[in-house]
C-alpha cells in the first residue's frame, strides 16, 4: 500500500503547560491506521489479527511459522487474501489441527534445568540455538540507529514498532506495523517465503523484548536479538537457556547485554 494509505490526518486540541492553544486553524496530526485481519487456515477460522494492513502475506504466513503451523516451506500450498475486506486464508499441503496447539500456554522446566520458563504447546523441546555467529559491537548500534531512520512511518505518526532482518554485514529487510509481534511475524513471513536463511542473521527490534517475541525469535533459530526497549525478566532467562544472545537498550553508543554477549565482537 501507498504510504498515504496507511496513515489519517485526524483533528485535535493542543494543549501547553495546562492551557489549550489558540490556532487560527483546526489543529492535525497523521496517525497510523490500524485494521483487524481474520486468518483462516484451511477453511477454518483461527484467529483476528490486530494490525497495520499491508504485507499480509507475510503477517499471515510469520503468524502461522511462530505459531509452529507452518515448518516447512512445502507446508505452504496456497493463500488468497480480500484486504478489503480484511480476510486471508492459508491453505496447507498436511493435515493440520491449528486449534490444537495455538495460544495453549504451560509452565514447564526448561532444558532439562528445574527452573520454569513459559512455552507454546510442543516448544518444551526446543533445542538451543547453537549458531556460531559473531557480530561486531560497533554494526549492532549501527543497525539500531538505522532501524530508527529507516521507519519511515514510525517517524510520520510515532506509532509503529520496527524489525529488521541484518547480517553481520548488511541491512536485508525491514517491516513495520502498530504490532510489535507483527512487526516480527512479517520477518519470519518473509524469510519463509523467500527461503532465507537465518541462522547467520540477527533480529534487530524497536520494541520491549517480552518471552513471546523471545520464543519466536528461538523457533526460527535467529542467534542474536537486539532491541532497543528493555526485556523482561522471563525473556533474559529464556535467551539463557536457548542459546540467544539478547542485547537490550541498543541505544546511541550503548547496549546491555542479558545473555550470550560471546557472540559480539567488543
Amino acid at each position: 500500500m501507498a504510504h498515504d494509505e496507511l496513515v489519517a490526518r485526524v483533528t485535535l486540541t493542543r494543549v501547553s503547560a495546562g492551557a489549550r492553544t489558540t490556532e487560527a486553524a483546526p489543529a492535525e496530526d497523521v496517525v497510523i491506521r490500524e485494521a483487524p485481519v481474520t486468518v483462516f487456515v484451511n477453511d477454518e477460522e483461527l484467529a483476528t489479527l490486530i494490525c497495520l494492513p499491508e504485507h499480509l502475506k507475510e503477517l499471515a504466513v510469520g503468524f502461522l511459522c511462530a505459531e509452529g503451523i507452518l515448518k516447512e516451506p512445502g507446508d505452504l500450498k496456497d493463500f488468497f487474501a480480500r484486504p478489503g475486506e480484511g480476510l486471508v486464508w492459508v491453505q496447507t499441503s498436511r493435515a493440520v489441527r491449528p486449534r490444537e496447539t495455538f495460544l495453549k500456554r504451560y509452565l514447564t522446566p526448561c532444558c532439562g534445568r528445574a527452573r520454569a520458563s513459559f512455552y507454546f504447546v510442543g516448544d518444551a523441546r526446543l533445542s538451543p540455538v547453537t549458531a556460531p555467529l559473531a557480530v561486531r559491537a560497533e554494526a549492532v548500534l549501527a543497525f539500531s540507529r538505522e532501524l530508527e531512520e529507516k521507519a519511515v512511518l514510525f517517524r510520520a505518526t510515532g506509532g509503529t514498532h520496527a524489525a529488521a532482518l541484518c547480517s553481520p554485514e548488511r541491512y536485508l529487510l525491514l517491516y513495520e506495523d502498530v504490532g510489535r509481534h507483527n512487526a516480527v511475524d512479517k520477518i519470519i513471513g518473509h524469510a519463509f517465503l523467500e527461503q532465507i536463511p537465518l541462522s547467520d542473521k540477527l533480529l534487530v527490534f524497536s520494541g520491549r523484548v517480552s518471552a513471546e517475541i523471545l520464543l519466536k525469535v528461538a523457533r526460527m533459530g535467529i542467534p542474536v536479538l537486539a532491541a532497543r526497549g528493555a526485556p523482561t525478566e522471563l525473556a533474559v532467562e529464556m535467551a539463557r537457556e536457548l542459546g540467544i544472545t539478547l542485547a537490550g537498550f541498543v541505544r546511541g553508543e550503548r547496549m546491555n547485554v542479558y545473555a550470550h554477549p560471546e557472540r559480539i565482537i567488543f
